[in-house]
């Protein structure tokens, strides 16, 4: 185990401008998520070994563990911080060290916590680990069909899916309730033209993936099938996320654009809104109903989510160049991937919530 407190040395401000209205050994304990926003920015959180970049992709926030999970691409871990402090561990032992300059291709790129243990995909080794959080360990591993890129957790029948976007499918395994975490192959379920990103609607008891050009997909989790075709609006359809409460899915287009479907009216078009250009990652906050877009031109757009499900833009905050991923804590601090130099850029959003 490596533990590591690393901040910036240069405080690198996350400015914001408002924008006019536009349509350890033991388990980490939990984080605080009560707490108001502060409102100074903060420095960056410097990744262990990500100096010389690192190929960051999905961030995720783990409620039950109080920490972000980074997949820290190149630099063989998978980072679980602290957002209140930004104190780091890690859980080490993924492939890709060897990899590119930012190595966006190589080691752990999406990591989620599901059944008490932390998920993860490694791309070198084209595998599926499952680790302790506890214990900081990889426990175990499995083969995969082809090469991934996310990788979610479906708690009602404790499986993991993994997207294999060059073969066009998700691959999905079971993990067993008790004993060895060992994840058993399920089955391979086809996703033509695609799949890009992936989340689970409890509620409708369906998931979401986009095709890669203008449409997004439901899948019914029961039959493991496509059972609808959408529309969203987007050129390029890259980042999802998921109001479940109100039944509202956003889509992130990658030539600027944030689109918002209503899951319960099959897929209506509830309207859009421009964000920076070159997006791909989202995430948003359901209590506040903001939507955070980050994207390649070193911007972050915070999005208002109003009563009917439509979009307007809040504020444009410069971040970083080459912005890559984007998470929150629900505390109002928001993280940016900063490939280039290795670290998460810290925004704290002081905007009021977004209200019926």
């Amino acid at each position: 185990m490596r533990t590591l407190l690393a901040f910036a040395v240069l405080l690198v401000a996350a400015r914001c401008q408002d924008t006019p209205p536009r349509a350890a050994p033991s388990q980490p304990a939990r984080a605080e998520t009560t707490a108001p926003a502060l409102m100074m920015p903060r420095s960056p959180i410097q990744l262990p070994g990500g100096e010389a970049g690192v190929g960051l992709d999905d961030l995720q926030w783990s409620a039950r563990l109080g920490r972000l999970l980074i997949p820290a691409g190149r630099t063989g871990a998978v980072d679980l911080i602290d957002p209140a402090t930004g104190a780091v561990q890690q859980v080490s032992g993924f492939g890709g060290q060897d990899g590119s300059a930012h190595g966006h291709g190589a080691g752990s790129t999406s990591a989620v916590d599901g059944g008490g243990w932390l998920l993860a995909i490694d791309r070198s080794r084209k595998e599926l680990a499952v680790a302790d959080p506890a214990k900081l360990a990889i426990v175990a591993h499995a083969p995969l069909a082809a090469g991934p890129d996310y990788v979610r957790w479906l708690d009602s029948a404790r499986e993991v899916w993994v997207t294999e976007p060059h073969d066009e499918q998700i691959e999905v395994f079971k993990l067993p309730a008790e004993g060895a975490p060992q994840p058993a192959a399920v089955t391979k379920l086809s996703v033509k033209g695609g799949p890009e990103a992936l989340v689970f609607d409890g509620t409708h008891t369906r998931a979401y993936s986009n095709l890669w050009n203008g449409s997004t997909v439901a899948i019914d989790v029961a039959s493991h099938a496509v059972v609808a075709t959408w529309g969203n609006g987007c050129k390029g359809s890259r980042g999802l996320a998921l109001d479940e409460a109100h039944g509202w899915l956003f889509v992130g287009g990658e030539e600027g654009l944030a689109t918002a479907l209503d899951v319960a009216h099959d897929g209506k078009s509830l309207g859009s809104a421009p964000t920076g250009k070159g997006v791909d990652i989202i995430c948003y906050d359901p209590a506040r109903r903001h939507l955070y877009v980050p994207a390649e031109d070193g911007t972050l757009t915070i999005l208002g989510v109003n009563k009917e499900g439509a979009l307007t833009v809040l504020k444009t905050c410069k971040v970083c160049e080459g912005a890559q991923g984007v998470v929150t804590d629900g505390a109002g601090r928001v993280f940016v991937g900063d490939p280039d130099k290795g670290q998460l850029v810290v925004v704290l959003d002081d905007l009021p919530p977004s209200r019926d």
